[in-house]
């Protein structure tokens, strides 16, 4: 049984908020457990200062007891303010995670909605076909743009050529202290500027290097790649002015033939995942954010928090209590030795809830790494246009066992991408709408079809596994609402014959 590229988004989506949402429950553990060790402690001040109303006298006693609770009462207004600290955080992550919901819910829609409007026009593609076919002027920029491409494709790789070429051969020029004192200067051209002793040394110096012979080559080696260079950008943007004429021509045979709802519909669609896509990005970058910070308090990075756990080991570490246990526990007096099996006790569970934050604090380091694998994963999932309702994955597996597998730790990012990539193909269209020249592949328009995939905005860059990672954040690329093909493999792609 295959899956569809939207609900194979909607599993890897799922799985996300699955995540985050341990993430928080872990992050929550640990602020409670922090908690606890700071009441702990408080309870430990109590039972110290007990031991100290049974072993010192009146006045030590006195003395004792105002410097704990002094401690005691401050370190509670600090633990209050980190607590609300903590709840102002959960609401704030809270109110991100909802917004990344309904953002995904809504691109989701828009993306299977877009099969519908597809189907719209791929139903025109015979009489499209047959107009285009009549028109003289369309059948003439074609022949047009293909002979500007291949002539600007030919100018571009001369371009290359004569800028390897500078870098080759005018190393030498560049490598030459003498020669590049001079040409840095401007000798021998009207910006040079020295004075009567300066240009006498200079005079000798162009001599002595041939400077005179040497300084036309440098300068035509590196005039003629800039040359070249201008000639291919503005043959380029010839045929990207050609590019738009035919896409104008082939909008317009649309719209004769009923079409142009639906590709208006499309546009509105392409322009509105784009713009989610860019909100979705910053909202994840604030949460990531406000998640750090949550786990910095959660975790006693909290200014305040730390101050009252430091005051009250302060207050501990001065009472010169453990001299006092050890009397009670050498005296068969009973009052005291219960305190100290009860403080025993206390210290026993602070160093219980110890273990129990490192083990939280692990997991949530393990986990944080999985879901920011996860996070690449779907953003390549969506630069890919995997996401487009006609992409089908044979292998179910992998929105269930291999999906549980890689959460686990069972199978590497790159591994559980790979299974993602062999598994996938295309029903109806197929591939890229639009086949173009390697030097035009970004600039293309392409046909009427929505690219398999929808509209990611995420550039590659990032992380190093597999290949591919995700930044957080960056500007728009890949997707869009294309034309200027040709008749391929099914579906309506306009633009390069028939």
């Amino acid at each position: 049984m295959s899956v569809s590229g939207p609900q194979a988004m909607r599993a890897l989506d799922d799985a996300l908020r699955d995540i985050r949402r341990e993430e928080d429950d872990i992050t929550k553990r640990i602020a409670r457990a922090n908690e606890r060790v700071g009441k702990l402690r408080e309870t430990e001040l109590g039972q110290l200062r007990a031991v100290a109303k049974v072993r010192l006298s009146p006045e030590v006693q006195k003395d004792l007891a105002g410097t704990l609770s002094q401690a005691e009462s401050r370190a509670r207004e600090l633990l209050k303010s980190h607590a609300a600290a903590m709840a102002d955080m959960e609401r704030a992550l809270t109110g991100k995670e909802a917004d990344l919901a309904k953002l995904s819910a809504e691109r989701q829609e828009l993306l299977e909605n877009t099969q519908k409007w597809q189907a719209e026009i791929d139903a025109l593609e015979a009489p499209v076909k047959a107009a285009l076919a009549d028109d003289a002027a369309y059948v003439a920029l074609i022949a047009e743009r293909a002979e500007t491409e291949k002539v600007a494709t030919e100018a571009d790789r001369k371009a290359d050529m004569a800028e390897a070429d500078r870098e080759e051969k005018g190393k030498p020029y560049r490598e030459d202290p003498l020669f590049s004192y001079l040409w840095d200067r401007g000798y021998g051209t009207g910006a040079y500027k020295a004075g009567t002793l300066t240009r006498m040394l200079d005079d000798w110096v162009a001599r002595l290097v041939r400077f005179a012979d040497a300084r036309p080559n440098y300068a035509m080696l590196i005039a003629i790649p800039e040359r070249l260079r201008e000639h291919a950008e503005k043959l380029a943007a010839d045929a990207d002015v050609l590019d738009e004429n035919v896409r104008a021509r082939e909008n317009a045979a649309l719209d004769a033939a009923g079409g142009g709802k639906a590709r208006a519909a499309l546009e509105t669609a392409q322009a509105r995942v784009e713009a989610i896509d860019a909100e979705l990005l910053a909202i994840e970058d604030e949460r990531e954010n406000l998640t750090e910070k949550q786990k910095q308090i959660a975790d006693g990075g909290d200014p305040a928090f730390a101050q009252a756990v430091d005051m009250l080991a302060e207050a501990i570490s001065d009472t010169g209590i453990e001299r006092l246990l050890a009397e009670a526990r050498a005296t068969r007096t009973e009052e005291d030795d219960a305190i100290v099996v009860r403080l025993e006790e206390t210290r026993r569970r602070i160093a219980e809830e110890q273990l129990e934050l490192d083990d939280e604090r692990s997991r949530l380091k393990v986990l944080e790494a999985r879901r920011r694998e996860l996070e690449d994963i779907e953003f390549e999932f969506k630069k890919s246009r995997y996401d487009d309702p006609r992409s089908r994955f044979g292998n179910e597996r992998l929105v269930g066992d291999l999906l549980t597998e890689f959460l686990k730790g069972g199978m590497t990012a790159a591994a559980y991408w790979g299974q993602w990539r062999d598994s996938q193909d295309w029903t109806g269209t197929s591939g890229p709408i639009v086949p173009t020249s390697p030097r035009r592949s970004k600039k293309s328009k392409g046909g009427f079809s929505v690219p398999p995939g929808g509209f990611s905005p995420r550039p590659p860059s990032g992380g190093n596994w597999g290949g591919f990672s995700r930044p957080r954040s960056g500007g728009f690329g890949g997707g869009g609402f294309k034309t200027g093909g040709g008749f391929k493999g099914g579906g309506f792609k306009t633009g390069g014959g028939f």
